[in-house]
């Protein structure tokens, strides 16, 4: 049944008041407007909803069981309303999606300055590797996501922008003191016990890619989904990790960078959203953090 907003509007607040008049100051319209809505919502509805009488207003027995689906549906409405009226000005909601190194390592201190900026505003961080950002991205699951970039997940979002370079390094713990001060080729290394992130990372991605690119195989003596794992596991021996720079500062107590004869790419760490989407007043000074 096709039934107009403002006649159920004009419903609850006759029902809620018992009173014609006082519905009529609340909605700002006239006495005789809101009797004309209840008589068409009546009609429409083939029900008497109102004992009308000189001294009262009464609900029938139809009304009241109305009344008890819509008193809910109003109250559910206008807070929404509210919500949306406090977003305008405190910033709303922001949903980032990072993994727990970028998280740790990079967006703290800028999940901190927007946090003093909009105290009142709701920051949700889901945590997924940079190849499930991209598809919490795409599924609209969240606004923006930092990630590690190249990300082959990207390629079908709308806006990235490149905010931070950075190099991946091997490290590695006093069990292997004697690749400390030498440079090492990817195939010497190869021999050796290699500790690295899962599949379902781009930094697995392009370590698997740089050793085909010198027509090696690459067998991992571990795959976790945790970087700062990875640095307890080649502090007490069991391997040569490797993981981006930006994670190892202050954090290389017992171990050392293990050089390589070849130069390593280049990464970036990327901001990405979807330019087709509205982006709230949250989103919008989030991203400004990272204007160039």
């Amino acid at each position: 049944m096709d039934i107009n907003y403002e006649l159920y509007k004009v419903f609850f607040h006759v029902a809620s008041t018992l009173s014609f008049s006082e519905a009529s100051k609340l909605l700002f319209i006239s006495q005789s407007a809101v009797s004309q809505s209840i008589k068409t919502l009546e009609r429409k509805l083939d029900q008497t909803l109102f004992i009308r009488s000189t001294k009262r207003v009464q609900l029938t027995p139809e009304g009241e069981i109305l009344l008890r689906h819509i008193e809910p549906a109003m109250h559910l409405i206008q807070r929404g309303e509210a919500q949306l009226l406090d977003a305008a000005t405190t910033g709303g909601q922001i949903r980032i999606g990072a993994s727990d190194t970028i998280c740790r390592y990079f967006l703290v201190p800028y999940l901190e300055r927007f946090h003093r900026s909009f105290p009142n505003a709701h920051i949700k961080v889901i945590n997924q590797t940079s190849v499930k950002c991209a598809e919490l991205l795409e599924n609209g699951q969240v606004d923006l996501i930092v990630v590690n970039y190249p990300n082959t997940s990207l390629s079908n979002v709308s806006a990235i922008h490149s905010i931070k370079t950075f190099h991946d390094v091997f490290i590695a713990g006093s069990a292997f003191k004697n690749l400390k001060d030498e440079k090492f080729t990817l195939k010497e290394l190869s021999h050796y016990p290699i500790l690295m992130l899962d599949k379902n990372s781009t930094t697995n991605e392009f370590l698997h890619r740089l050793f085909q690119q010198h027509q090696l195989d690459l067998v991992p003596e571990i795959e976790l989904t945790s970087n700062d794992l990875l640095i307890d596991l080649a502090r007490i021996g069991l391997g040569i990790a490797f993981l981006p720079d930006y994670c190892i500062a202050g954090n290389m107590t017992g171990l050392f960078i293990v050089d390589t004869k070849e130069e390593l790419p280049e990464r970036e760490l990327v901001i990405a959203y979807n330019e087709q989407m509205p982006l709230s007043k949250a989103v919008q000074e989030f991203l400004s953090y990272f204007a160039p």
